[in-house]
Formats: structure tokens, sequence, C-alpha cells
């Protein structure tokens, strides 16, 4: 099959339908500064054995995160994924439309979303979960715009503890529609700064639990600060697995939860595609972004499920809407489902556990080292460590022993002041072994 099927007699033809007399004029718009002079520095032509060569070559250079000691975190973690996952997710009886208009022929994407719901909101411990977004930080930014909508307040609080990607892109969306941002300098531990930030104006709290340096935060201190105010809290979860042994962000008195649930069904995958987890209280139900599927029952009487709420602009006036978003993540958010409906709430506590147990081995292991100071007093399972030198310098070199041993926290905010910080993650994935490669490389370099 040609992948450009036009021949030279088409263009030519369609060129003239438009009334263009070459290629060339369909860029006039585009300035010429911005215009490759010549084609891209690649081969012009290649046989798909030769490209998948040369790709594979090039993708040997990489260390996956399954053939060597990891501990990266920083809001996406390394899980074991059931095999039963893929598995499941590939049945028929899910493999209907993937965005359900018609619930007739959507049944089975309609009912996992229906349980992811269910799964979500119990997680969570708040009332109402929605049918998921794109992913964690822009759950973040659907919860300011909602918080603002709600208390018709124009002001967002941000705790220095929230992920500065997070924070980047909620800022992107929120300042387009004139929200004010105070986003606090970054700290390990930040509550006492966030609570003397709020305000008659504030429309909103975020606070990240655990925090982007793995504290967990004490959120009802911060909770009883907001709605004294007459503010909205917004807990941000980027370690869903954190839920399974922490106090949930209902208990500690969240108005709205934006949560990654990459780390439940879904592996690392470079970045993406993951699922945005949403929940909140029954009273801000109208205001909530997305859609909601629900139960009910069809002509004969027998369980269905439909859209019940749809807020969005592809099914209402856009004057209307609460959000964009355009799609629910489906096949992560069903992964997501199935490996939770695997674990169960019993099996979800003991995995939380057996994250727990790994990182404080791992971080008794790294105090022991000569110049690592723990900077993380309460944890889960990711904590932050400062070194008597560059973090960048001492994650590549490292590297160069087959361990990726973090994230620098100056690669997530190059201006924050904590080049020396180095965030340490360990899952249950995490043997005694690798902690081990870890210390003694780790000794080795410092």
């Amino acid at each position: 099959m040609r992948y450009l099927p036009l021949t030279p007699d088409d263009r030519s033809a369609m060129l003239a339908t438009i009334g263009a007399k070459s290629i060339d004029d369909l860029f006039v718009d585009v300035p010429e500064a911005a215009r490759r002079d010549g084609f891209v520095d690649l081969p012009r032509v290649a046989g798909e054995l030769e490209v998948e060569r040369a790709l594979g070559a090039m993708a040997a250079k990489n260390i996956p995160a399954g053939a060597a000691p990891f501990f990266c975190g920083a809001g996406a973690y390394k899980h074991h994924v059931p095999a039963t996952v893929d598995h499941v997710i590939q049945r028929s009886e899910f493999l209907t439309s993937y965005t359900p208009y018609q619930p007739e022929i959507a049944q089975g994407t309609l009912q996992y979303l229906y349980e992811f719901q269910t799964q979500v909101a119990a997680l969570t411990g708040m009332e109402v979960a929605n049918a998921s977004l794109y992913d964690g930080s822009t759950a973040m930014a659907e919860g300011v715009l909602m918080a603002t909508r709600s208390t018709r307040r124009t002001k967002a609080v941000i705790s220095g503890g929230v992920h500065p990607h997070y924070v980047a892109a909620t800022e992107t969306v929120v300042h387009a529609v004139g929200v004010e941002t105070q986003v606090l300098p970054a700290a390990v531990d930040a509550e006492a700064d966030v609570i003397a930030q709020i305000g008659p104006d504030t429309a909103c709290v975020v606070v990240q639990t655990p925090t982007v340096s793995g504290t967990a935060t004490d959120v009802p201190k911060i909770a009883e600060a907001a709605h004294a105010a007459g503010a909205l809290l917004i807990v941000v979860v980027t370690e869903a697995v954190s839920m399974g042994l922490l106090k949930s962000p209902g208990e500690m008195g969240a108005d709205i939860v934006a949560a990654e649930g990459q780390s439940i069904g879904n592996a690392l995958n470079f970045g993406g595609p993951y699922v945005g987890l949403f929940a909140t209280r029954d009273k801000l139900i109208r205001q909530m972004p997305g859609r909601l599927t629900g139960e009910t029952v069809d002509a004969d009487g027998e369980r269905g499920f439909v859209l019940t709420l749809s807020t969005r602009e592809q099914h209402i006036r856009r004057d209307k809407a609460t959000s964009n978003i355009c799609t629910n993540s489906g096949l992560c958010t069903l992964a997501f489902t199935i490996h939770m409906s695997l674990l169960g709430e019993t099996g979800l506590r003991r995995l939380a556990l057996l994250n727990h147990e790994a990182a404080v081995k791992t971080r008794d292991a790294l105090a022991s080292v000569p110049g690592v100071e723990v900077l993380t007093p309460r944890f889960f399972n990711e904590f932050a460590v400062r070194l008597p030198k560059s973090a960048t310098e001492v994650v590549e070199a490292l590297a160069d022993r087959g361990i990726l041993g973090g994230v620098p926290y100056g690669r997530l905010a190059p201006d924050a002041g904590m080049d020396d910080v180095l965030l340490v993650a360990a899952t249950e994935v995490t043997t005694d072994g690798h902690i081990e490669a870890l210390k003694t490389a780790l000794a080795e370099i410092l």
C-alpha cells in the first residue's frame, strides 16, 4: 500500500479546484523565518526492516525501568501490573464504542465507567466521582476552575508542595479565564505557609498529599482554615496507591480531589497516556466537569447504564458547559478498574503497606551514607534527600552504574534553588538487592 496515494495529476486537480497555483501557495501565511529550508536530516528512503533496525539500535541506548534498580517517582510510579489486566481489557464485552454517546450500543463502556466512578469515590472518600479526565495535572486545573465557579471568587492559593508540572499545567489553563494563582515557594513541609495566605478573596486552596517531596500533608488543619474563609479545599494526589494506607482526602476535609490514577493498572509508558481521577461533594455536582455515568433500567426493566450528566461543550450549549474535556481516557480507565477489582480493599491496603515498607528500608539505607540528609519527615513511598553535590550529577553517575537512582528536584523546578535535592521512590517492585545496590553506588559516588 502506498503511503502517498495521490498522483501528480490528482494534486494538480485539487489545487486547481481551490484556486492555488502550487503547494507553496498553501503556506503563504507562514513567515519565511519559520519555514524549513531543505529536507530534514533523515534518510530519504528506507525499508521497514531498515527503519526497525535503526530505531531498535536507538532504543537500546535507554535503560528500561524493568531492567535496572529503579527509584524514580515524582508523579509517575513503577508498580506491578497483573497480566490479567492486559488480558481482560481486550475482551469484546468492553470493546464497545469508545465515547458512549449512544447508550444502547455502549453498555460495556458505560458499565466499567460506572464501576470506575464507584471505586474512585470509595478510594478518595468523596460522595461522587466523574467518568475520568485526561490525567492528574489537568484534573487539578479543572478543580480550580470548578472552585472559582462555585465560590464566585478568582484567586487560587497553591501550596509549595504541589508538583511543579501540575502547577504549570493549571496556570496555562486558568489564566486564560482570569483566575489568579498564588504559588508558594517550594517546600518539603508547607502547611503553615499555606494557611497564612488564605484570605476572604480566596476561591480555593490547593494542596498535595503526599507532596512532590513525599511528605504526607496535615490536610485537616488546612481544610479548617480554608472553610473558615469560605474557600474550597482541593487535594491533589499523584500516587493513587497512597490512598490505601493514608486517610482519604474526603476524611481530611477535601471539597474536590484531583488525582492521577497511573499507579493502578497502568504502566509508565514514557509519561502517558494516563488517567485523571476527579471526585467531589454532592453539593458541588452541578459544577463538576466531564461526565457522570449512572445506573437505570431499560424499557424491559433490565439494569442498564447511561450518561446522567454531560456538562461539556460537545453535549450542550458552550456557554452552559463546565468543561471542554473531550475524553475519558477509556482504555486507561478500564485498566484501572480491572486492577482495583483484582486488589479489592484488602489487597490495596497490603499493596500500600508493601510500598511504605520498601520506602522505609530505602530511607534507612541512604541515611547511613555519609553526606546524605533525609529531608522528608513523614512519607508514603517517596522521600527527598539532600546531597553534598548536584543531584543531577549524582543521577548521571548512578545511571553509568546501571541504577536509575531518582529524580533531581531541579529537573522539576529549575529556579527553586534545590539542585542538591534528590527525590527517591520505592514501591512493591523494589527489592533488598536494589536498595543495597543504590546504597553502595551512592557511597562510592559521594
